[in-house]
This record gives C-alpha cells, sequence and structure tokens, in this order.
C-alpha cells in the first residue's frame, strides 16, 4: 500500500475518533457545556501540519477533559535524531495521533487516558494504549476493564494481553515514588508487523476506549462521594502531574518536535496536591 494513502487512513481516522469522543462527552454532560476548540499550526512560516485540540472545563461530569488531535511533519533536531527509529538514516518525519485525558469531577470515578498514533521516518509504525487511575480502590472496576481488554487483543492475537499489559505496568510507573500510576491497561510501540493487521487493531483499542469510559462513567455517575473522597483524588492527581512531566512519552515527543504546548499539557489536571 501507498505510503500516503497510509498517512491519510490513519489521520482520518484520528480525526474521526476525535469527533466521536467529543459527541459522547457532550452527551454525558446532558449537552449543559460545550469544549474549547483551538486550532495550531506546528511551524507559522512554512506548512508543517498542526491540529486540533479540543478541552472541556467544569463540566458536571468532568472537571477537565481534553482531546488532542494532531498531523505534523518536518526534521527532527540533530540532537533527537538518533533517538527516534529511522531518523538516524533521515531527519525528515510525519506523525498524526490522538490524545484523551479525562479528570472526573466525582472522585469515585477513575481518571482515564488515551492515545493512538502512526509515526513515519525511513520507517512506519504504530504506538498507544490506554490506561485508567483512580484513587479509591475498586476491585470489581479494574477486574471488568482488565477482561475488555483481553477480549479485544485476543481477537487479533492471544499474546498481545499479557505483552501490551506488562508493557503498561512497566511504562506507567513512578520510578521515584516506586508506584504505580493506577491499574494499568495496555501500552504498545513500534508496532509495524503489518499496516492492515496493525491499522485493525489500533482502530479497535480507540473503539475500545469508546466503550469503556462510557460504561465507567455511567455506573458512577450518580455515586456519592465524600469531602475526604475528593482529596484522596487531589493528591492522586499529583502523582498523575508527576508522572507526565518527568515520564511521558508523548509529552517529549510533542515538545521536542515543536507541537503545540498547552494541547501537550492538556493531559495535566485542573487542580492537584501534594501532602
Amino acid at each position: 500500500m501507498d505510503l500516503d494513502i497510509k498517512k491519510d487512513l490513519t489521520s482520518n481516522w484520528f480525526k474521526l475518533l476525535q469527533d466521536a469522543f467529543c459527541n459522547d462527552i457532550i452527551d454525558l454532560e446532558n449537552h449543559k457545556t460545550k469544549f474549547k476548540t483551538t486550532t495550531w499550526k506546528k511551524n507559522l512560516k512554512k506548512d508543517e501540519g498542526g491540529g486540533e485540540y479540543r478541552i472541556l472545563n467544569d463540566g458536571k461530569v468532568f472537571d477537565k477533559v481534553g482531546v488532542n488531535f494532531s498531523k505534523v511533519y518536518g526534521k527532527f533536531p540533530k540532537k533527537f535524531q538518533k533517538n527516534i527509529l529511522g531518523a538516524n538514516r533521515d531527519p525528515r518525519f510525519w506523525a498524526s495521533g490522538i490524545s484523551v485525558v479525562m479528570h472526573m469531577k466525582n472522585p469515585l470515578i477513575p481518571a482515564m487516558h488515551f492515545n493512538t498514533r502512526y509515526i513515519s521516518t525511513t520507517q512506519q509504525w504504530f504506538g498507544g494504549g490506554m490506561d485508567v487511575t483512580p484513587s479509591k480502590k475498586d476491585v470489581l472496576e479494574k477486574k471488568n476493564f482488565h477482561q475488555t481488554l483481553k477480549k479485544m487483543c485476543d481477537l487479533h492475537n492471544k499474546n498481545y494481553y499479557k505483552k501490551y499489559k506488562n508493557w503498561c505496568d512497566e511504562y506507567f510507573y513512578l520510578h521515584h515514588r516506586k508506584e504505580p500510576r493506577g491499574i494499568g491497561g495496555i501500552f504498545f510501540d513500534y508496532k509495524k508487523d503489518s499496516f492492515e493487521k496493525d491499522f485493525k487493531f489500533v482502530r479497535d483499542v480507540g473503539v475500545t476506549f469508546q466503550i469503556l469510559f462510557n460504561e465507567i462513567i455511567k455506573k458512577k455517575i450518580k455515586k456519592k462521594w465524600s469531602s475526604s473522597d475528593k482529596e484522596r483524588q487531589y493528591i492522586k492527581r499529583g502523582r498523575y502531574a508527576e508522572f507526565n512531566l518527568l515520564y511521558d512519552r508523548g509529552t517529549k515527543f510533542g515538545l521536542q518536535t515543536g507541537g503545540n504546548v498547552e494541547g501537550i499539557l492538556m493531559s495535566l489536571p485542573p487542580l492537584a496536591k501534594w501532602k
């Protein structure tokens, strides 16, 4: 398949997914609030792509939710070329993706994160995943979440779930605190076996996240919570901020490639606390 067709297919899918997620979020908010939409360009002097990020603040369900789409291209700076697959041979790149972070009003509903991306240098690959970060333990929610991910992964390859779950557990770990960020999920990168098979998997990851965030939110949307629950959530959000600023690959990649700073840092919670 022609590379330009692959780029069109992936970027169009990510944009479609952005619209689908935002429509569901507005439905959950009973159409009482709207996203603030910002379009941006990577380089104002020449065409290097850009994107659109949408943020909804202080809703009835969401304290803050961001849904970011990007399609950018250009050349990696010399100091980054050796760290990016295929860029040491040719610094030119193309990348498109979608990222979502949800910080909830009700502290009994976990924070949720999702992203998928397609990157092209002299090689091409998919990456992404999803994970959930509760501030209060819920054994049944964790079980259901992982069962759903396993069923989806097993449709593609029986080895995917264990491999990508372990990768997620290792990745979303705060080494300086020696603790996981949340209850995990799946994470994958450098996925480049077969474009058709990999793209089908990536699409299922997106649809599965859409199903999961709706189910998780609707189960707890009316549950009562206390001030101590909210304080616990603020502390956990502090951990979330630490991970995204210290370890997150997407944050580093976006900043290194001239992405929109506000769009990249949309993952940070609106309010967090440290003891």
